[in-house]
């Protein structure tokens, strides 16, 4: 496949993180660091309403159709609830980050159609209780009032660590997740005395009448109940010792395609050391209201990128506010942990925090395993600002588009003549218009599989191509590919494979070039559609 090894000058600075489902704290961005503020210390200021994905500047690397955060810094997505006909999506934001400040809030945005989101302000602030700082949790409508705030009240289960010790508080809401204010001092979920104990997430079990909670610690996801989200105890645990530290659990019930219910466990994993993503794994298999039995000892990967982490899933409805049992989403932090500070966008845009596209999750049943298959959300060709429809392209060699854009969607069927197939076909995207600079996507056939390859815009060592099998026997390939001002998504197939990657091209790096070596194939139906959120 094309390798290039130009490298583009990254924002680099000396930096101490935390884990994925930690705040971040950093140093060394701009000269002056200023203590990090406790809410009693300066005025809440006022946030109107506004969209968080500005259309944005040729100049810049705020996405034009992604959610980014408004300034600073962003990292873990919590998972959305939905109320009244919107989403509410909470996320962990630090609003000290260019100051040299450290600790995390949750801020608030809502969507009604998974792109187009309105930013409503910090709902959890930082440091306004006596335990610190706000790390990851869950929100839950407590329809019934178990907890003792009225019925249906919205209860956040956080995890925050007062002298450096993680454990699970609860905070609660009664202006329909606009704010919350904290519970009890003491935590509800108290550390037994481990080092990772974080990231609760919670459902609701019906058949037993009782809340379920998935927690992370170490190398284990704990198992908990509780009549009324303050009293939980303890009734089993999910091991996993190759998947390093496990955070961000995920559990929830799905109907597949053929009608059958199942179970799925997810989980922010690192299998970089097998080879595997650092993205979010799951496995399918059965709940029983104590523990979860899988189907399979390997997770399946919901990406196969490298920025995919702190993914969260939540509940689908239909047209008219009911649940969907067969449709899920999903929405993943655009980062990861081995570089989350060199992003170009602290420069150009004083910020740092994108998330990849919502996307609509379906179940369906693949050579005898039940596995998620994943496509942009359906809202997205709304969005389109231009249409550029150009048939079918046959090829040999190299073909530049008269095309020329920074954010758009690229669809069509790759097919070729399987006695006499190709050696590579694909696309050079985001391309300088001198050449060098580009990603590049598509399907190598000596190799026998897919990948994206970012070298050339963004080489952060091990994380520069992702490489996934496909069958190079079945003629043709479907594709859809999503380019923004500072991300290339790429959903092979039906969606069960996704290639999720940052990337930091030039300004004027909007050209697309296609390419197929050592043979022919045809691009069916290729159709561009440029989009923005107004």
């Amino acid at each position: 496949m094309p390798q290039n090894t130009s490298k583009p000058s990254l924002v680099r600075r000396t930096f101490l993180i935390g884990a994925g489902g930690l705040a971040a704290t950093f140093s060394g961005l701009l000269p002056a660091a200023a203590a990090p503020g406790r809410s009693g210390e300066r005025p809440r200021p006022e946030r109107p309403g506004h969209p968080t994905a500005q259309p944005a500047p040729e100049d810049s690397y705020r996405p034009a159709y992604h959610f980014s955060v408004p300034d600073n810094w962003k990292n873990d997505p919590q998972r959305p609830v939905y109320i009244d006909g919107e989403y509410l999506y909470y996320y962990l934001y630090n609003d000290d980050y260019l100051a040299g400040g450290h600790g995390t809030s949750w801020r608030l945005a809502t969507t009604k159609d998974h792109v187009s989101f309105i930013d409503r302000g910090v709902a959890i602030e930082k440091f306004s209780n006596p335990n610190g700082d706000c790390w990851s949790g869950c929100v839950v409508l407590d329809r019934e009032g178990t907890a003792g705030y009225g019925t249906g009240a919205l209860i956040a289960l956080v995890t925050q660590a007062p002298q450096g010790t993680q454990g699970q508080y609860l905070w609660y809401s009664t202006d329909k997740g606009r704010s919350y204010s904290p519970g009890p001092d003491y935590p509800v979920l108290p550390n037994p005395g481990v080092h990772d104990f974080r990231d609760p997430k919670v459902i609701w079990d019906e058949e037993r009448g009782r809340w379920f909670m998935a927690n992370a610690e170490g190398k284990r996801l704990a198992f908990y109940t509780s009549p009324n989200l303050r009293d939980w105890s303890y009734v089993a645990d999910f091991p996993r010792e190759e998947l390093g530290v496990l955070e961000c659990p995920d559990l929830f019930k799905m109907r597949a395609e053929d009608g059958t219910e199942h179970w799925v466990l997810g989980v922010s994993a690192n299998g970089k050391s097998q080879g595997l993503p650092a993205t979010y794994a799951y496995w399918t298999g059965r709940f029983d209201g104590i523990s979860f039995t899988a189907d399979n000892a390997d997770p399946e990967w919901l990406d196969r990128g490298f920025d995919f982490y702190g993914a969260v899933t939540f509940e689908g409805h239909d047209a008219a506010g009911q649940p969907d049992p067969a449709l899920r989403h999903a929405i993943g932090w655009a980062n990861f942990w081995d570089y989350p500070h060199n992003a170009p966008s602290l420069v150009t845009d004083h910020y740092n925090g994108d998330d990849m596209i919502v996307r609509d999750l379906h179940l369906l049943k693949e050579g005898g395993r039940y596995v998620l298959t994943s496509q942009p959300a359906a809202a997205l060709r709304q969005y389109t600002i231009q249409e550029h429809v150009l048939g079918d392209v046959v090829l040999s060699g190299t073909q530049n588009l008269a095309v020329h854009s920074r954010a758009y969607e690229l669809s069509c069927t790759l097919t070729w003549d399987t006695a006499a197939p190709p050696g590579n076909i694909g696309f050079e995207l985001c391309r300088a218009p001198g050449g060098g600079r580009h990603v590049a996507a598509g399907a190598y056939f000596d190799g026998g599989f897919s990948y994206v390859n970012r070298r050339p815009t963004f080489n952060p060592g091990a994380g520069g191509e992702s490489q996934v099998a496909f069958d190079t026997a079945a003629g043709e390939l479907e594709v859809r590919i999503l380019v923004d001002h500072s991300s290339v998504e790429f959903f092979v197939g039906n969606g069960r494979v996704v290639h999720s990657h940052r990337a930091f091209p030039l300004a004027g790096d909007d050209g697309i070039r296609l390419f197929v070596s050592d043979g022919q194939a045809v691009y069916r139906n290729l159709t561009i559609r440029e989009l923005a959120v107004p």
